[in-house]
């Protein structure tokens, strides 16, 4: 049986899909987002082992709380970098019923093998991505991330062919994200896909500074505050978030 390395867990987490949901942070991540306010969660072995087994029955604990919309959300650090693990999970929670989400950065994924063929198994268990996009400009994506944007942005396109149900989420840095050029072109990608259930604006905050300077590394975006409600307000607009409407 598979083991995942687990960050934490959370019990009633109410903002990583529709409803209630059991949170799985997986640890591990191949980005480095300057904003990232887990940076705790980015080495794979700093995470405690679980089975699949282990956690749907923690989970199951709490299903009288989920309602007819809740179920599991696996989210990170990078969960697609215990896919095997991950999928075991879900398959898992589809025998018990469960509504399984997925909530990924897209960093990890190709269309080369072996990968692809494991991806195809994971979303024929797997309920709705949340795909964070955090730059749609591929330089100023490594910049952020220190990866390319290329690949998410294929996996995008990959899970609209499939018509798998996507949530869209963009993080929102002054100075950055924000610019109206960037949101642009975002809206206008978005709008090639036929699977975007819902388009999420979220504001970037200061919350987990605390943490690079525990690790005693240096906050790279020291000194940038969160977004006006103005420029969030903008963001909304321009990305059409109540187009997609709210769950």
């Amino acid at each position: 049986m598979t083991k995942g390395y687990i960050h934490s867990l959370e019990s009633f987490g109410s903002v990583d899909g529709p409803g209630v949901r059991y949170v799985i942070f997986t640890a591990g991540c191949a980005m480095r987002c300057q904003f990232c306010h887990n940076p705790d969660t980015w080495k794979m072995q700093s995470g405690t082992l679980y089975t699949a087994d282990e956690l749907i029955e923690k989970a199951l604990r709490y299903r009288s709380y989920w309602g007819s919309k809740g179920g599991i959300t696996v989210s990170g650090g990078e969960p697609l970098l215990q896919m095997d693990f991950l999928t075991e999970l879900f398959q898992r929670a589809k025998e018990e019923g469960i509504h399984t989400t997925l909530d990924t950065s897209g960093n990890p994924f190709t269309k080369e093998e072996p990968f692809l063929k494991k991806f195809k198994t994971l979303m024929n268990v797997t309920d709705l991505v949340m795909l964070d996009i955090k730059q749609i400009d591929d330089q100023a994506h490594r910049q952020l991330t220190g990866c390319t944007n290329q690949n998410i942005l294929e996996m995008a396109e990959y899970l609209s062919e499939i018509e798998k149900p996507v949530w869209i989420r963009h993080v929102l840095v002054p100075g950055g994200s924000d610019k109206d050029e960037y949101l642009y072109r975002l809206r206008d990608f978005i709008r090639t896909l036929r699977n975007v259930e819902r388009v999420e604006v979220l504001p970037y905050h200061t919350l987990g500074v605390y943490k690079w300077k525990e690790l005693g590394m240096e906050y790279p975006l020291e000194g940038i505050d969160p977004p006006s409600k103005e420029r969030v307000e903008n963001a909304c607009r321009i990305l059409e978030t109540d187009k997609h409407g709210k769950s």
